[in-house]
């Protein structure tokens, strides 16, 4: 007769989960994001003016360019002491031509103000472009115009 073995237990089963390739994935997709996120962000950088709690009077009267984009691309503009939207006295077809021509505005009156408004059916990369081309040429007060709903 043979000598009886002792009964083993089964093994057994894991029911817990190894995160640790899990844990790995992240940490490689959160290096690959904090490389790469700086690249994608690009922005215009616009300098908004500081005011103090009360506008000081002027004895000289504002210079405010309007430039107006048009669902086709044209850029229009009027130079004046208010923000005009009913007319224009200038037109460019291309940016090149409307910043070189609003940075003389510009440099012959480096307190002058540029207001954008635009289309809302013009192409957003006209908007940038032509707020980019005059950033460029030296324009430091531009601002957008908007309607209330």
């Amino acid at each position: 007769m043979q000598p009886m073995r002792p009964v083993r237990p089964k093994p057994r089963l894991n029911a817990e989960m190894n995160v640790v390739p899990y844990i790995d994935v992240m940490l490689v997709l959160l290096v690959i994001f904090m490389v790469t996120a700086p690249m994608m962000l690009q922005g215009i950088e616009i300098e908004l003016p500081k005011v103090a709690n009360e506008a000081l009077a002027s004895d000289d009267p504002l210079n405010i360019v309007t430039l107006s984009i048009d669902s086709e691309g044209h850029y229009h503009w009027n130079q004046g002491d208010t923000v005009n939207t009913e007319s224009y006295t200038d037109t460019a077809v291309s940016v090149e031509e409307m910043s070189q021509r609003i940075s003389a505005l510009v440099a012959a009156r480096p307190e002058t103000q540029v207001f954008i408004r635009a289309d809302r059916r013009a192409e957003y990369s006209l908007i940038v472009e032509g707020m980019a081309a005059l950033q460029q040429s030296g324009v430091t007060r531009l601002g957008l115009v908007t309607e209330a709903p």
